[in-house]
């Protein structure tokens, strides 16, 4: 029975558990190095095996929770393409995390890797956290052209988080953005301390779309490299 006054949609938006915080993160690299499906991957478990190269921008979310607050993941797909690259700068712009993909076959896409950092660097926030992928990990036993410890080593000199992943299998995929997300999460907390208390109720402007909820309890614990234990923004996994 409804309550006196409020209709069904307006029922549900009140029982609807509040948001705390919308991260928007974008997700860069070489075309065909497989953005779309990792974002597919994350967001609603798919994975499409006639899927076409992105035009432009577009994104998907969904909702998680870190340390009991209910974080909003806005996870901008962009296209790699050279013909977008003009228009995609723009959207860089507010964003808090990025997944910056190659294509662990493909040894090309990894040495473009340099050039597309340099184009976050330049577009976003000097805070952004940055998680260096390599992508396509289930064809590694006969087609590798970037080794890990390549890809290691780089993420330490650059100060990134490092994983390879599979969004066909979707292995690491899950933790991939988890570590992100949680990462983001400790910046944005570290800011607030800085700034005083912030917001008293600790909450940004938010969107009210719908996602799916995870908890971050479950999730195996990151592995640690040298760097990172000397203080290094870097881990390995």
């Amino acid at each position: 029975m409804e309550e006196e006054g409020l209709s069904g949609d307006e029922l549900e938006a009140e029982r609807a558990p509040e948001i705390d915080y919308v991260f928007k993160i974008v997700v860069v690299g070489d075309s065909a190095v497989g953005k779309t499906q990792i974002l597919g991957r994350f967001a609603r478990d798919e994975f499409c095996f006639d899927s076409k190269s992105t035009i432009g921008v577009e994104f998907q979310t969904r909702t998680i929770t870190i340390n009991r607050k209910r974080i909003k993941a806005q996870i901008w797909d962009t296209a790699g393409q050279e013909r977008y690259r003009a228009v995609t700068s723009a959207y860089y712009r507010g964003a808090l995390g990025a997944m910056l993909v190659y294509d662990i076959t493909r040894r090309q896409t990894f040495d473009h890797v340099v050039r597309w950092l340099e184009e976050l660097r330049a577009h976003a926030d000097n805070s952004i956290v940055v998680m260096l992928l390599g992508n396509k990990a289930d064809l590694a036993a006969g087609k590798r052209a970037v080794s890990r410890e390549d890809a290691v080593e780089f993420a330490e000199e650059q100060g990134l988080f490092f994983s390879e992943t599979s969004a066909l299998s979707g292995d690491n995929v899950e933790s991939a953005f988890l570590m992100l997300l949680e990462e983001i999460h400790g910046v944005v907390s570290r800011k607030a301390l800085e700034c005083g208390e912030g917001r008293k109720d600790g909450a940004s402007d938010v969107l009210t779309l719908k996602g799916t909820e995870v908890s971050l309890l479950s999730e195996d614990p990151m592995m640690e490299t040298s760097a990172m234990k000397k203080g290094s923004s870097c881990a390995c996994y």
